[in-house]
């Protein structure tokens, strides 16, 4: 049985994806600190900036999906 679990695909899907939710911010960090102090400025802001966008996306994907559900309901009606 646990032969069975290290074949499949999604537990290494599972374990890659977690390794990669540590490591990218730990390297990004560090990347960072490394860079010149005028440097270090401009990739914080691009950080900022591109969660900013990020997050608007995400609110317009939501916002677009609820108003796909509100219309679908009005077309079935009551």
């Amino acid at each position: 049985m646990q032969a069975s679990a290290l074949l499949d695909r999604w537990f290494w899907i599972i374990i890659l994806s977690l390794f990669a939710i540590i490591v990218v911010p730990l390297v990004t960090v560090w990347f960072i600190l490394e860079l010149s102090p005028e440097l270090k400025i401009v990739a914080t802001i691009l950080i900022i900036v591109l969660w900013g966008v990020a997050a608007g996306y995400k609110d317009w994907v939501k916002a677009k999906r609820e108003e796909e559900e509100k219309k679908l309901q009005r077309t079935e009606g009551p």
